[in-house]
């Protein structure tokens, strides 16, 4: 890809090695829309399907993905609603679990197939799991978890403050690309890659690319104890040690529910997008947790 002016003194290599990576563009139907995905194709591996979370796309996985191709064929898809796969008028944890099977067949991918899924990507992936369990070989889940019943509701404005807005030109946009839930990274050329690539032309300018209504239209994505506590695929945890999402108590209470012992890390210095914050670190943690299942 073409290379940017970024504010950092510099941009390691093992970044532009992994975004230069090509990747096939491919798309599969579900239920009247397309589902697209990125696909890394590496014959003779098992597959790896990455899920990104709310308001999220496949492209944030771009330096992650083709650091895996060592031991998997990889996939990244774009739940709809985000990314470039088609709007609905309604969205659902059902039909985002189809989109995640489809996404695993369309590929070529056996029932050896692994889900590496982020935050809102987690939920579904777990539903998918429990609605699917033949088509998981194991669920590796990044910073997505359920909350102790006991804990208090974080006050914090909803997911996707930037719904709605269209910028009257692209770097206007970039200069107003925010994470959500709100917290710094270090890795701005991190954060100026994905901007650049979550953005869409419409009339009036430019827009991040997920449906304005998505959250409006959400129905069934609640997380349940019974979510957890029915999952009979291997699970593993990855979240950040400052995450304001995912706790320890968090990870205790999923102990409790999963009926299984898991595997487990803890990143430091790294809050809810794990790996934005400690790249390298992530993808090390993510090989050593997949090892285990």
């Amino acid at each position: 890809m073409a290379r940017w002016e970024s504010n950092q003194p510099s941009i390691p290599d093992w970044f532009w090695q992994a975004v230069d990576t090509e990747a096939e563009s491919r798309m599969v139907e579900v239920d009247e829309c397309d589902v697209a995905y990125r696909f890394y194709p590496s014959p003779g591996k098992p597959g790896l399907l990455l899920i990104h979370g709310m308001n999220a796309h496949s492209r944030w996985w771009d330096f992650i993905a083709p650091q895996l191709l060592d031991k998997f064929a990889v996939a990244a898809m774009d739940l709809t609603g985000m990314g470039d796969s088609d709007y609905r008028y309604k969205y659902s944890a059902a039909t985002y679990a189809d989109e995640i099977v489809a996404v695993l067949d369309d590929a070529g991918f056996a029932d050896d197939a692994l889900v590496v899924a982020h935050s809102f990507g987690g939920y579904m992936a777990v539903k998918a799991a429990n609605i699917h369990r033949e088509r998981f070989r194991g669920l590796v889940l990044v910073d997505s978890g359920i909350r102790h019943p006991d804990d208090p509701i974080p006050d914090r404005p909803l997911m996707g403050g930037m719904q709605g807005k269209v910028y009257p030109d692209r770097e206007t946009a970039l200069m107003r690309f925010r994470l959500q839930p709100p917290q710094p990274c270090e890795n701005e050329y991190i954060l100026q890659y994905i901007a650049r690539n979550s953005l869409m032309r419409v009339d009036g300018g430019w827009a991040w690319k997920f449906d304005e209504d998505l959250l409006t239209t959400l129905t069934e994505v609640e997380r349940q104890p019974e979510d957890y506590t029915d999952l009979t695929v291997p699970v593993g945890v990855i979240y950040g040690a400052d995450s304001e999402l995912f706790s320890r108590r968090t990870l205790e209470y999923m102990q409790e529910l999963i009926p299984q012992d898991f595997p487990y890390v803890e990143i430091p210095q790294a809050q809810h997008h794990v790996f934005l914050d400690q790249p390298l670190a992530f993808i090390d943690s993510l090989h050593n947790i997949v090892d285990k299942l």
